[in-house]
């Protein structure tokens, strides 16, 4: 199989240029782009596995890119800023990004966050998984696992990569409810550390795509200090 392709999406040449380079080195193909509306050019003619997407750009910046993408594609985005208070991470992850990285980013942390969602999306994503021929159902959800696709009631739910897996985890064991550290180092593949905000904002997009009224879930409940559980129904 092609290597996998980053598509690095930054208006500061010199900081795009030496990401892509660090890339390379890890045998890792890129694209550049250098505002939002030029990587969705790209992404509409390109095969792109991951998308590294700076936050303050001209024409489009990264937030309103990562919502464009995010009505038709569910490949892992990772957002660069160099804000770093929590409001901005978590309105980031709102937005439909997958992760978060606080610009000036150590490079070894940043190739190992690109691996770490490569590998995610490549093997339980929706690009090699094996044949199954099995959906899992609970009550009226139902989880395709071959087309990873999540039917509400029988109407698809276009989920994110990593809505899919927090679904698809929650979805195995209903009833048992998962701490938010226990989900992250699931699904993220990373030790949890100050988590909490990370998880609950995917919890309550997935929330607002299965639920009819979500602050009165029938699916997807939270048992307060503990964690978060698909109700078994």
């Amino acid at each position: 199989m092609e290597n996998p392709c980053v598509l690095v999406v930054d208006d500061d040449r010199e900081i795009n240029g030496a990401i892509c380079k660090l890339l390379a080195l890890e045998g890792i193909r890129t694209l550049q782009a250098f505002d939002g509306l030029q990587a969705l050019d790209l992404l509409a003619q390109s095969s792109v596995q991951l998308i590294i997407l700076d936050v303050m750009m001209p024409r489009l910046d990264g937030l309103s890119a990562t919502m464009k993408i995010r009505e038709s594609r569910n490949i892992p985005i990772l957002i660069l800023s160099a804000k770093s208070e929590d409001s901005d991470k978590v309105l980031g992850l709102s937005m439909g990004a997958d992760d978060y990285l606080t610009k000036p980013f150590n490079p070894s942390e940043l190739v190992a966050r690109v691996k770490s969602q490569l590998r995610r999306y490549l093997t339980l994503g929706d690009i090699q998984r094996q044949h199954t021929g099995k959906d899992i159902t609970v009550g009226g959800l139902t989880l395709d696992l071959d087309a990873r696709q999540l039917y509400v009631d029988g109407e698809s739910v276009h989920l994110t990569a990593t809505e899919l897996r927090i679904v698809e985890l929650l979805m195995r064991n209903p009833g048992r409810v998962f701490p938010a550290e226990e989900i992250y180092e699931r699904v993220w593949g990373e030790t949890a550390y100050a988590v909490e905000n990370t998880v609950m904002v995917h919890i309550r997009r997935i929330r607002e795509k299965i639920e009819i009224n979500p602050k009165e879930p029938k699916y997807l409940k939270v048992v307060w200090g503990i964690g978060y559980k698909i109700e078994k129904l």
